[in-house]
């Protein structure tokens, strides 16, 4: 079979479950049998399990079939590109700083606030830069297969970010239409446009520059990113989605512990 053949059926079983079971009803139902913290949990590992499948049938048909687009053998176009991979790698990295208080963390029933810090680049900093990472990659691929792998990459981040903003629009209403109008998707738009500024003070500067340093190291390391049947980047996965549950349970318990009652002077804590 075509490699990218096979590659567009992983990706389709891919989108139609992490988009599908995050539906409204889909997502109501299981969290009344889960929990969220349940459904969180199943939702995830159905998510890495074949995000890894889909990973590692690229390490083993990354080169064959038909041909790509092959921009990389352009170098002004490569050069272009690579600029927006390390532009995605910073704002994905960035993203982890600010997700637990964002309005699409994975348990957030704060109200919506004001667009801060990388929000007023991108309201979605974390799909964003995947999206321009995989875009990137489309273009440069010279494998018909590694086009394929990138335009799952791409269209998960772009219809991803879009349920996002549709579901909390439903949810929240006319606050979020409100932080809709005064941000965009697609970075710097809502800048250009005159409906947010950069303000500096509020990024977080050093989480992005370890994006850039993280951009750097795969650069050094892109011949070996899928070596070993894809290892590395199941691993890489695993841990970032690891790092949101923990950060997002962190906050969770911080703020039930604030909104707790403290005890009265001669109360017993023992049962």
């Amino acid at each position: 079979m075509e490699p990218a053949l096979a590659m567009a059926a992983l990706w389709g079983v891919f989108i139609a479950t992490h988009i599908g079971l995050a539906t409204r009803a889909t997502r109501a139902h299981l969290v009344d049998r889960l929990g969220d913290w349940g459904f969180g949990l199943a939702y995830s590992a159905v998510a890495i399990c074949l995000f890894g499948a889909i990973v590692h049938y690229y390490s083993g048909h990354s080169a064959g079939g038909l041909g790509g687009l092959a921009f990389a053998d352009a170098p002004v176009a490569r050069a272009v590109l690579s600029g927006a991979i390390v532009l995605g790698v910073a704002l994905a990295a960035g993203s982890f700083a600010t997700y637990s208080r964002s309005p699409y963390a994975m348990i957030s029933r704060q109200p919506i606030r004001e667009p801060y810090g990388l929000e007023r680049i991108t309201r979605h900093p974390f799909m964003a830069g995947v999206a321009l990472m995989a875009v990137a990659h489309v273009l440069l691929a010279r494998w018909l297969v590694g086009t394929v792998f990138a335009s799952g990459l791409a269209l998960l981040a772009i219809a991803g970010a879009y349920h996002q903003d549709r579901k909390l629009l439903a949810r929240k209403g006319a606050a979020y239409a409100a932080y809709l109008r005064a941000t965009s998707a697609v970075p710097f738009v809502a800048i250009v446009t005159g409906r947010q500024r950069l303000v500096w003070r509020e990024l977080p500067l050093g989480v992005l520059t370890l994006g850039l340093i993280i951009a750097a190291a795969l650069r050094a390391v892109h011949g070996s990113i899928f070596a070993g049947g894809g290892a590395w980047a199941i691993a890489v996965v695993t841990v970032s989605v690891s790092l949101i549950g923990v950060q997002t349970w962190l906050k969770t318990r911080r703020a039930a512990g604030a909104k707790s009652p403290p005890l009265r002077a001669g109360t017993s804590t023992s049962y």
